[in-house]
């Protein structure tokens, strides 16, 4: 009865959920292309019996990225399907993989667009990264027998909550999972307290720390050093949303005032926000040098990053790392990006996305958090900006710890080759 109230409501929704599409494809033209993907009009039909791995968007779709590359390696004949939801998800997914992957957006969660996709494709099990439950595809694959793994799975305590008021859809949709892969016990037993079968959960840490550093980002960081001058402090804002550009824009006078030459890196989450971006810069009278411009000079006050898929390159030319998504209501994003570069990081009060990662790199060391004084922001920065042997000890802290906690692709390989053939 609840699945049933929800397909009515969602369905009702769909026009609503169109018009946002082509209100968004203003700044970003991919969310008004292949819209068809989207009612279950699929472009591939891969063999069945394959691997598909639903990722929302870029966090998902990265840190996907190296167990699917492991899992080709070991199962070379086996097709993978990727699905995303938003279009900077999709780029990922055709940078990261080319042709050597299906790729197709996820279809809304109506029935009919179900069975029309399961018409095309026949999978033999389904991964979803991180927490991306949806009613009417977990019925549909459990109609069709279809195994379901929540992979890299995370819920706050605030997202638990969430859940529980609307528990008469939650509980079925657990209970549907063929098993959750959690990235700590502490989210596990969130996921048992909403109604996972206990049996069905599996702790495997989170799949972000196997992260690979190639040698190329480490030179091409030093060359972009090289281009701004080598001696000038960099700070870098990564994965930034709307407000927090702002807020290290109006804090870099003062910022400048105690660190000489600071360059002021600005690493938009996404694309449809550069321009908006650059035009804070501009507001604000700062030399402004955008990536896709050409390059900066000693004289670049501000440098943002209009560019997609070079997270590692352009944090390996910064001293001090600031995490988007933290300085606002957002939850955070992933820092252990930067703690495995060895980067000194440092993120603002709101990380409940990744309150488990933030607490292990800040209990070694690697890792501050910042409160919600502005002016506190301000002078703890320009502190760490000027104590390179500080910056350094984070760095080292997080490297790591990074490096002690690897070890959760191979187990997520293992699991998912085991459900795949059984």
């Amino acid at each position: 009865m609840a699945r049933t109230l929800y397909t009515i409501v969602y369905t009702c929704l769909l026009p609503v959920m169109l018009a946002r599409l082509w209100w968004r494809g203003r700044l970003n033209p991919g969310y008004r292309l292949r819209w068809r993907e989207r009612f279950g009009f699929l472009p591939h039909r891969p063999a069945a019996n394959g691997l598909w791995v639903h990722a929302v968007s870029v966090g998902e779709t990265l840190a996907a990225a190296p167990w699917i590359k492991e899992f080709q390696q070991r199962h070379p004949s086996v097709p993978i399907i990727v699905t995303t939801t938003t279009p900077t998800g999709s780029e990922q997914v055709k940078r990261l993989f080319g042709d050597r992957v299906y790729h197709m957006f996820l279809p809304y969660d109506v029935p009919a667009f179900w069975r029309r996709f399961f018409r095309t494709l026949n999978p033999g099990l389904l991964v979803v990264m991180e927490t991306e439950l949806w009613p009417n595809l977990l019925h549909a694959c459990e109609q069709r027998q279809l195994p379901v793994i929540l992979a890299n799975a995370r819920l706050s305590e605030k997202s638990k909550q969430g859940y529980e008021r609307f528990a008469a859809l939650t509980q079925p949709m657990l209970q549907q999972l063929t098993m959750v892969a959690a990235q700590n016990a502490t989210d596990g037993q969130r996921f048992v307290d909403l109604g996972l079968p206990a049996d069905r959960l599996e702790v495997i840490g989170s799949v972000k720390f196997d992260v690979q550093v190639d040698p190329e980002h480490l030179q091409y960081g030093e060359q972009l050093r090289q281009q701004w001058g080598e001696r000038r402090p960099v700070l870098a804002l990564a994965s930034s949303h709307p407000g927090e550009d702002e807020q290290l824009l109006d804090m870099y006078p003062q910022l400048a005032a105690q660190c000489p030459g600071l360059l002021l890196m600005l690493i938009p989450r996404h694309p449809e926000r550069f321009d908006a971006v650059a035009n804070a810069v501009y507001a604000r009278n700062l030399k402004l040098q955008r990536r896709s411009k050409g390059a900066a000079s000693e004289l670049t006050q501000v440098y943002v990053a209009d560019s997609m898929g070079e997270m590692l390159t352009l944090l390996a030319a910064a001293d001090l790392v600031v995490m988007g998504g933290s300085l606002i209501e957002h939850g955070g994003h992933n820092p252990i990006e930067p703690a495995a570069l060895g980067k000194a990081t440092v993120c603002g009060p709101h990380y409940t996305n990744f309150a488990s990662i933030v607490a292990t790199l800040k209990q070694a060391g690697a890792l501050q958090v910042l409160d919600s004084d502005d002016q506190q922001w301000s002078q703890r920065l320009a502190d760490l900006l000027n104590q390179p042997q500080q910056r350094a000890s984070m760095g080292q802290a997080g490297k790591q710890t990074v490096d002690d906690n690897r070890g959760a692709v191979r187990r997520l390989v293992e699991i998912v080759g085991q459900l795949l053939h059984r």
